[in-house]
């Protein structure tokens, strides 16, 4: 949100807003003149986004709408919201072409993804406990990561920049990190995962109860 500037008034769509935590942790510093309108695949996103929003609901427009096909007419927006979306498509041009049509030729499009080097350490632990958790969280090589998304955008907008997350995750406690592994397509039976948790609470014991993971994510605006 800090790197969003735009003017007072300005017409803006966020493709693919999950549950609305952009918007639902800067409520008291969205411009009153911005209209935004929340898009994502998913009508339940939607609810959950409009429900999260609670008395700031009404300020926003809700549409469910396919990234690849956005209903909206050539050049209606100065700022496009791409946030943590785009790696979840198989082919990102597609929806970027669409993102650029909607997008006033003085509009900005903003796009954050993560890198190949996101929680590498997490995966190099899974894959210690499990060869077929290797690739847990890899984002496929055809998707729009920080290693290839200037080459993508550079096909639709004449600049892009890119400026990287100094971010790291400080693992103190097992619970939270078994429970977001279980999140991220790792499924256990019950025997396996009480077999997970102790390996788990094994390694944190091991070293001294903190566990540093990296993160490798970034915003491009193009």
């Amino acid at each position: 949100f800090d790197q969003i500037k735009l003017p007072e008034k300005a017409q803006i769509l966020e493709v693919g807003c999950g549950t609305g935590a952009l918007w639902t942790s800067n409520l008291e510093r969205i411009p009153p003149g911005w209209k935004i309108c929340l898009s994502d695949l998913s009508p339940g996103m939607l609810d959950q986004a409009g429900e999260n929003l609670g008395k700031a609901a009404s300020r926003f427009d809700y549409r469910q709408v396919d990234a690849r096909q956005i209903p909206f007419p050539n050049g209606n927006f100065d700022a496009v919201i791409a946030n943590h979306m785009l790696h979840h498509l198989e082919k990102p041009e597609q929806a970027l072409e669409e993102m650029k049509r909607v997008l006033k030729n003085d509009g900005i499009l903003y796009a954050s993804t993560a890198g190949r080097r996101n929680l590498v350490e997490l995966r190099e632990l899974l894959s210690h406990f499990s060869p077929v958790l290797k690739d847990w969280g890899m984002i496929p090589n055809a998707s729009f990561t920080l290693e290839n998304g200037a080459r993508c955008l550079a096909q639709f907008f004449p600049q892009v920049q890119l400026d990287c997350y100094d971010d790291a995750l400080c693992i103190t406690e097992a619970q939270p990190l078994i429970d977001y592994v279980c999140s991220g397509r790792a499924t256990f039976s019950g025997e396996e995962l009480e077999i997970f948790s102790r390996f788990i609470e094994g390694e944190l014991e091991r070293r001294g109860g903190r566990m540093s993971i990296s993160k490798d994510a970034g915003l491009f605006q193009a």
